[in-house]
């Protein structure tokens, strides 16, 4: 399974990253909440990775996610107190 990150630029990977932006803009467009898009799109992500890798590859895949979560990595806008 590839990691799809920052670093991860090929031109497939950012053709899929185009058309999942465009989707999400589509549908909070429409008034559907930005957070029910995310659910949509995880459940979605993680059904076809199961599928293609099975669950043991994809329970790798998110509990690396925890640490790199817990870092920041996801974070886009940090609240300064």
């Amino acid at each position: 399974m590839q990691a799809f990150g920052p670093a991860g630029g090929d031109d497939a990977r950012m053709k899929a990253l185009h058309f999942i932006l465009e989707a999400w803009e589509e549908g909070t467009g429409s008034g559907i909440a930005p957070e029910m898009m995310a659910y949509a799109a995880l459940y979605t992500a993680l059904t076809d990775l199961v599928a293609s890798y099975g669950e043991d590859s994809v329970v790798s895949l998110v509990n690396g996610l925890v640490p790199r979560v817990q870092k920041g990595e996801f974070t886009l806008y940090r609240s300064r107190q």
